[in-house]
Parts: structure tokens; sequence; C-alpha cells
């Protein structure tokens, strides 16, 4: 995918330090997480031999929001993605209920990944099962991945992409290997679970892809952002929905019993691979954990920094480093927030309001792009999507069939926050844009 030269970056006071593949590893890093490793077994109770068809057609489906948002990203250099887009479009208002909505899902997701990092190593290490354990298991690797993306985004980038990579490789092992043990007739037989729930697959299917929308979170610190995250989102969505396919089929046609399976790529991977390959993928499915949790780390805080920078937050939330010129403010503030969360238990409340937050950052961004097109037409290196109105309108649809499916206390967390969301609205302070520093 090419574009045309785009305009040098606005100088934020930020550094651009973040090449290219570097965003890509970034993205493919937010999206791919522990969900792979357990979603055999869920699309298989769900959807049986079909969800092999069914991932291929949800990774078309998601690609239609990864036109909209790289369309979008491709108009603007600052940090804030679906919260920059839908402000420049629909005004403050709108804008500050995506960019809010979207940064709970940040912090809750942080909560919610630190505490399954612990439970999942405790399948390697029985120690931290409970106890001092568990609370240094939570906390630690948290606060390592703070203090990387404090130091700078290049050293946050390059960890994102190191992580990226070690949870990669273990899956095309399983591809690779697993290929050439499986049996198609078990792959095409598999039938789902007596409750198998239609719902309930589309949501699933629609969370296996869901993190991209994050990738331009960043993007004051992307060395060229309107070229790079467009290319970047494209590649991601392509190399996913091949590995989801493949370690499907694999799974499907490897492991009797995938349905009910709780582990079912180590299951699976222990059957070809011996038990050194059940552990493989245990490692592999905690690697996802903390390469994911480590995306949040870097790109939540840059919504809280876009937000304070526009007059809807504390000034300080808006500050950079002196040296490292990263939102070293935002960051702790997210840090410190969230992790009394994973302690508690209590994010699960705020996890029941992902399923809005996403639909909203999504619904709000395909709808933003023909305000866009209007508004900015001459944006130079703005890549466009083919078809005109016909793929954002398309994706905006399908966050309406996406949102058919959630169920109630999913939709009524959501409203509650969009109404917390208003009254803080309500009380910001003066619109400002903070000078380079």
């Amino acid at each position: 995918m090419t574009t045309p030269p785009s305009a040098p970056p606005a100088d934020l006071g930020m550094k651009r330090a973040v090449s290219r593949w570097e965003i890509v590893g970034f993205s493919i890093n937010d999206v791919i997480g522990s969900g792979v490793y357990l979603l055999p077994a869920a699309a298989a109770a769900n959807l049986g031999s079909a969800s092999v068809g069914a991932i291929v057609l949800a990774g078309l489906g998601v690609f239609l929001l990864v036109l909209c948002f790289a369309e979008a990203a491709s108009y603007f250099d600052r940090p804030g993605s679906a919260y920059v887009y839908t402000r420049e479009a629909f005004g403050d208002l709108v804008g500050f209920e995506v960019g809010w909505m979207t940064w709970l899902a940040r912090v809750s997701s942080v909560a919610s990944l630190s505490a399954g990092f612990a439970r999942a190593l405790a399948y390697l290490l029985p120690q931290v099962n409970d106890g001092v354990g568990r609370g240094l298991a939570i906390a630690l690797p948290l606060l390592l991945l703070t203090a990387i993306n404090v130091v700078g985004v290049k050293s946050g980038a390059r960890t994102a992409v190191f992580l990226a990579i070690t949870k990669t490789v273990p899956l095309l092992l399983f591809i690779g290997v697993g290929l050439f043990a499986m049996s198609w007739e078990q792959a095409t037989s598999v039938v789902p679970k007596a409750d198998g729930s239609l719902g309930a697959a589309v949501l699933l299917l629609l969370f296996a892809y869901a993190g991209f929308e994050n990738t331009a979170a960043p993007a004051g610190e992307f060395k060229n952002p309107k070229r790079d995250v467009p290319f970047a989102l494209v590649v991601q969505i392509g190399v996913v929905t091949f590995i989801y396919t493949a370690v499907q089929w694999v799974a499907l046609g490897t492991l009797p019993g995938v349905v009910v399976a709780k582990t079912p790529l180590a299951d699976a991977a222990a059957r070809f691979l011996g038990g050194w390959g059940g552990l493989l993928m245990t490692v592999g499915a905690v690697l996802s954990i903390l390469g994911t949790n480590s995306n949040t780390v870097l790109a939540g805080p840059r919504y809280l920094y876009a937000l304070a920078r526009d007059g809807f937050g504390p000034a300080p939330l808006a500050s950079l480093h002196p040296r490292f010129r990263t939102p070293t403010v935002a960051i702790l503030t997210q840090t410190a927030i969230a992790l009394p969360l994973a302690f508690s238990g209590s994010f699960e409340v705020l996890a029941t309001l992902s399923v809005v937050a996403r639909l909203a950052t999504y619904f709000g961004t395909a709808m933003a792009i023909p305000v866009l097109r209007r508004k900015l037409p001459q944006q130079p290196g703005a890549f466009r999507i083919p078809g005109g109105p016909v793929v954002p309108i398309a994706a905006a649809s399908l966050c309406v069939v996406f949102a058919l499916s959630a169920q109630p206390r999913n939709l009524i967390a959501g409203a509650i926050a969009l109404v917390v969301g208003g009254a803080l609205y309500a009380l910001r302070s003066p619109a400002r844009t903070a000078a380079p520093e």
C-alpha cells in the first residue's frame, strides 16, 4: 500500500522516534493477546467446524473498520487516535466522550491484564497463585513496563516489538508442525455445544481482532504517522487473520474435545509436540498477556495526554518529561489507578464497559470519515478508501450488528459511563493547546 508524500509532522515537543516496522510490531502486539490461546475452544463451542470460516469472515469485516482507521490516521500526526478523529469531525462533546470511554477501557485493561498475568504465571510458578507472590506478580511487571515507557517511547516500542515476536513464534511453530499432524476429518467434523450462542460468537470474534484502534494513540511520537500508521494497520489485519485462521484449523484437527478444552493450544501442542510443546504454548500465553499489557501501558496515557492538552483534564497530564519527552504524569497516573484495581479485582466492573467503549470508538471513526473528507479535502499523504462512502457505511452498520449482540449489562454500563463523561465534560476547563516544551 502506498500513499502520497506527507507533510512534515507537527512539532509537539515529543520525540518522533518510532519507525514504520516498529509501528507494525506495536499494532500486531496489541491485537494478538492471550485470547488466541483460548479462541479455538470458545469459537468451536459456538460454531463448531464453521468457526474457521467465521474467523476469516470476521477478519474481512474488521478490515472495513481497519480501513476507516487507516484513512482517519492519514489526516493527523498527533496523539489520541479516535478521540482526535471524532473531535475534528463532530466537535468537542463527541470527541471527549469517545476519548473518555476509550481511556476507561484502557485502564481496566491494564488492571485485568496485570491480574491475568499473575494467574497465567501460576501455571508455571505455583508460588504466585496467592498472597505475596501474587502481589509481586501483579505489581512488578506493571511497574517495569511503566518505567520502560517513562524512559522513552522508543524503549516502549522496542519492548512491544520484542514481545510481539516472542508471542508470535510459538503460534507459528504450532501452525507449522500442526498442519502435518492434523486430521482433516477431525477438523471438519467438530460440532458446536448445544448451548452455543451466535450472539456470543459474534462478540467473541470481534474482540479477538480488537486493539488495532490504539495503533495511532502515540502518533505524536511516530516518525511519519500519516504514512506509516495506515501501512501498519493493513499489514496487521492480514497477519492476524492468517494466524487466527491457521491456529483454529490446526486446533480443530489435532485436539478431539477441543470444544470443552480449558487450554486448547497447550493441550493440542502436547499431543503432537510432546510435553515441551504444551509448556511452550503456556509460556506463549503468559508472554501474550505481558505483550498486550506493554502496549496498553504505552497507548493508554496518550489518550489522557491528548484530552488534557485540549483542556479536558488537569494541566499536568498534558506535560512532557523535560529529558525523555514522554507524558510521564499521564503514564504514572494510569498505573496508579490500574494497580489497586488489579489487586482488588474491581476492574471487572469497568471491564463491562469495554464492549460499548470499543463500539463507540469504531462507530465514531467510521462515521467521521465522510465528514473528515469534506473538512480536510487537501490533506497531503491522506490514504483514501476506494468506493466513496460504501466502506464507512458498511463499517458503521457492522458496529450496529455488534451492539445488538451485546449483553444488556454491557450496554447499561456503557450508558452510565457516557452520562458520567457528559458530567465531566460540563466541568471542563477552557480549551488549551499545549505549546512544545
